[in-house]
């Protein structure tokens, strides 16, 4: 159950990240709603990773966090921002998930 709420707190880590994306471009009250959203996603993310640090170990926890927030935030600059998607950005990307993976199956 805590590898769930660990992979939830990542997802939230994404949205912090892309909230402040929207808020860097945005004006006025918007502005003000994204870093809103910001501030939201991030109080929900590091509940959840303090939650599920409770059985899962810290440094192993901290990695696959950092790790889905990574990835995820990459993928949405591609998806969203219209970053671009170069070939090495994706390889190491892709390096990333495989770490991840080793690192739950190690733990």
């Amino acid at each position: 159950m805590n590898w769930i709420i660990l992979i939830i707190a990542g997802l939230f880590e994404v949205a912090f990240a892309f909230c402040l994306g929207k808020a860097k471009v945005a004006t006025g009250n918007d502005m003000y709603f994204w870093y809103a959203g910001f501030l939201i996603t991030l109080g929900i993310s590091m509940g959840l990773l303090v939650k599920a640090t409770q059985t899962l170990p810290i440094g192993t926890a901290y990695a696959v966090w950092t790790g889905i927030g990574a990835v995820g935030t990459v993928l949405v600059g591609i998806l969203v921002f219209k970053e671009p998607a170069t070939f090495l950005r994706l390889l190491f990307i892709t390096t990333l998930i495989g770490s991840i993976i080793g690192l739950k199956t190690v733990s």
